[in-house]
C-alpha cells in the first residue's frame, strides 16, 4: 500500500534531515517546495525571506508552486513532501508538524549557514529574521486560503524535536505511520519533557518516582494536556506524569493538545521545576 507523507514544521525543526533518514527507510521519493521557492527567489535576484515578502501581493508565486502540490494527489509514487501547505493541497496524505523551540531553531540556522539568505551575524539577528519570515507565511496563507498552517488541529502527528535526535524523530513518525495506515483516524503528538512549561507550584516528586516505575514496567499512567500558545507548550493536567517521561529520560512524552485559555496561571521550565 502506498503512501504519501506532507511534512511541515517550524523553521529550524530539521525537517530536510528528517526528510532524508525517512527516503532512505522507506524508499520514497522527495519532493520540496523550498527548493523550488529559493528557485524562483534566485531568478529574481532576491533572497528568500524577499520572496515571502513579494508574495504578499503577488499571489501568482504561491499559485505557481501550489499547483504543483495539488497534482501529487495523483501521483503514484511514495512521496516525502517537505512543505508547509501540501497537507492542504494533497489529497490522503499523513499530514505531520515537526515543531521545535525558537531558539533553538535559531541556533540552527544559524550554524548551519544555508547561503547567504540563511547567513547570520548573531543569534538575536536569526531569531527576529526567522519569526519575520513565520509571520509572513502565516499572513499570506491566511488571507490567500483562510487557513491556519500553525494550527496544531490541522495534523494527524506532531513532533518536537528541540531535545530528540532526527533519527529518533523518524524512528517515532515510521512508528506513527504505520498506526495511521490502518486507521487514518489516528492523531498524536509527542513531545520533548525539556521542552514544556509546567505549572509553578513544586511537583510531588514522590508521585513522579512512582508514575516512571510505573512506565518501565510498561503499564498506562494519567495523560498529558498541554496548551499551545505563542509557539510554547504548556502542561494544563498531568504534570507529574510528564515529569515521570524526564526522569526516565525519554525522548518523548505523548500528550493531547487542548484549546484553552491559561487565565493568570503561572509556569517554569523543567529545569526550573524539580
Amino acid at each position: 500500500m502506498g503512501f504519501k507523507i506532507s511534512l511541515a514544521g517550524d523553521l529550524g525543526s530539521g525537517k530536510s534531515t528528517v526528510a532524508n533518514i525517512l527516503i532512505s527507510q522507506l524508499g520514497a521519493e522527495y519532493y520540496g517546495t523550498g527548493i523550488i521557492a529559493r528557485r524562483i527567489a534566485a531568478d529574481m535576484g532576491i533572497d528568500i525571506a524577499e520572496l515571502n515578502i513579494y508574495s504578499e501581493t503577488h499571489p501568482e508565486i504561491d499559485e505557481l508552486i501550489d499547483n504543483g502540490l495539488r497534482a501529487l494527489s495523483s501521483d503514484p509514487r511514495n512521496l516525502i513532501i517537505d512543505s508547509r501547505m501540501a497537507w492542504h493541497f494533497v489529497c490522503h496524505t499523513f499530514r505531520v508538524y515537526l515543531t521545535t523551540d525558537p531558539t533553538v531553531a535559531a541556533l540552527r540556522i544559524k550554524n548551519a549557514g544555508r547561503g547567504a539568505e540563511e547567513s547570520f551575524k548573531t543569534l538575536e539577528e536569526a531569531t527576529a529574521r526567522i519569526r519575520a519570515r513565520k509571520e509572513s507565511e502565516k499572513r499570506r496563507y491566511f488571507d490567500l486560503y483562510g487557513v491556519n498552517c500553525k494550527d496544531l488541529d490541522n495534523y494527524d502527528l506532531v513532533i518536537d524535536t528541540t531535545f530528540a535526535t532526527p533519527e529518533q524523530v523518524a524512528d517515532r513518525l515510521r512508528d506513527e505511520l504505520t498506526k495511521w495506515m490502518l486507521d487514518s483516524r489516528h492523531h498524536s503528538c509527542f513531545l520533548c519533557p525539556r521542552r514544556l512549561h509546567y505549572p509553578d507550584d513544586a511537583p510531588d516528586m514522590e508521585a513522579v518516582g512512582e508514575l516512571s516505575n510505573a512506565l518501565e514496567r510498561g503499564e498506562e499512567i494519567p495523560p498529558v494536556r498541554v496548551v499551545y500558545e505563542n509557539e510554547e507548550f504548556y502542561v494544563v493536567e498531568g504534570d507529574s506524569s510528564a515529569l515521570a517521561y524526564a526522569l526516565l529520560d525519554l525522548p518523548f512524552v505523548p500528550c493531547t493538545p487542548v484549546k484553552e485559555p491559561l487565565g493568570g496561571r503561572h509556569f517554569v521550565r523543567m529545569e526550573d521545576s524539580l
